[in-house]
């Protein structure tokens, strides 16, 4: 279930996820403690309450065996070739009939903390992508709405579509096909480089943090959580993903997009004007997920991008990928839907519409 940080009602309790959340009326912050599996919720100055959470996900009695990704770019052939590895069934659908074959061919080569490993996975276009229990949506952003409407005969009542994309209105468009309690949301640090047509690679580990889009969702998102976690993926339930949501969102919107304009990796951004640019769309950002009744962590926020600006700069945010290869970025979903969600609230968000601006000037067929 996802819970937007400043509504939790008072006294609601559920044996069925484990989790019993105390009364909070004013939530000012969120701490997560990732290692002992417990959330703190700070109500105000003098008073804290605890939300507990027990449950160990890893043996939640899931029954998702049969998974559908849909996207074969680096996340998407991360995630199935580790899934497929666990013993899970695993049909990789694409657009692009020749990579799907390169994959039907000779697998995904995978390279992760276990070593290489060559994994085979079934492939079929989106017309005949076989009913599942889990779809996992890894399209950009910008391609959720067609991507999820192809294969929209997998919307039986029993598959839940889990969106681990970058951006906002991911879960929305999913939930125009499928069920809303069958609709999951998420977001994951896990890090992914492809060698097309076929070759994955994860530099390090990563994390995934996911939720229900409506209440009566919670035991769908408990299954995905456990087969993600066969495969190793480090999966957690998280009532409050909308907040880790928008922070990725802010984040992207801030580093992605400026390295964008400048062409630059995120070492480029590392300059006082850089540093004061993206922290006014961090800023804005906070504002717009505020009216919205979520509560984003200031200032874990900043220090996530203090550590980018820091320590990542060589890396190429996946907006600047695209752009030099000459694709349509994934702008609208992330700087273009913060900004739409700002004019929805009354609030303006002038950095970070501009950013939008100009990076909608290099888009493809703009010059």
């Amino acid at each position: 279930m996802v819970i937007p940080s400043s509504r939790i009602t008072p006294i609601e309790t559920s044996r069925t996820v484990g989790i019993v959340l105390l009364e909070v009326h004013r939530v000012q912050s969120l701490r997560r403690d990732w290692h002992t599996h417990n959330c703190y919720i700070a109500r105000d100055p003098i008073s804290e309450t605890e939300l507990g959470i027990w449950r160990n996900p890893t043996t939640h009695g899931g029954s998702m065996e049969r998974v559908v990704v849909l996207g074969a770019g680096a996340m998407g052939c991360l995630f199935a070739a580790r899934l497929a590895r666990a013993g899970r069934t695993v049909t990789m659908v694409d657009i692009d009939a020749d990579r799907l074959g390169q994959i039907a061919e000779r697998g995904v080569e995978l390279n992760d903390e276990r070593g290489k490993d060559v994994v085979a996975v079934g492939t079929a276009l989106a017309a005949d992508a076989p009913h599942a229990d889990l779809l996992l949506l890894f399209t950009k952003a910008m391609h959720s709405r067609a991507a999820i409407q192809s294969v929209a005969h997998l919307a039986d009542g029993h598959c839940s579509a889990l969106t681990l994309q970058n951006g906002l209105g991911n879960a929305e468009a999913i939930s125009e096909v499928f069920r809303p309690d069958r609709t999951l949301v998420g977001v994951t640090d896990w890090p992914a480089d492809l060698s097309p047509p076929n070759a994955v690679a994860a530099h390090g580990t990563g994390h995934v943090w996911l939720g229900s889009l409506v209440p009566n969702g919670e035991e769908s998102a408990l299954e995905a959580v456990a087969c993600l976690n066969a495969a190793a993926m480090e999966a957690q339930h998280d009532p409050f993903v909308l907040a880790a949501i928008w922070e990725k969102a802010a984040f992207n919107a801030a580093l992605n997009a400026l390295a964008t304009i400048l062409g630059s990796p995120v070492g480029g951004l590392d300059c006082p004007e850089g540093r004061k640019i993206a922290t006014a769309v961090i800023e804005e950002t906070i504002a717009v997920a505020r009216a919205q009744g979520i509560r984003m962590d200031r200032d874990r926020l900043l220090a996530k991008t203090d550590f980018a600006l820091t320590n990542h700069r060589a890396h190429k945010p996946s907006m600047l990928q695209d752009r030099k290869a000459g694709r349509a970025t994934e702008i609208e979903a992330i700087n273009g839907e913060i900004v739409a969600a700002a004019r929805r609230a009354g609030l303006a968000a002038p950095v970070t519409e501009t950013l939008a601006e100009l990076v909608r000037m290099g888009e493809p067929g703009r010059i």
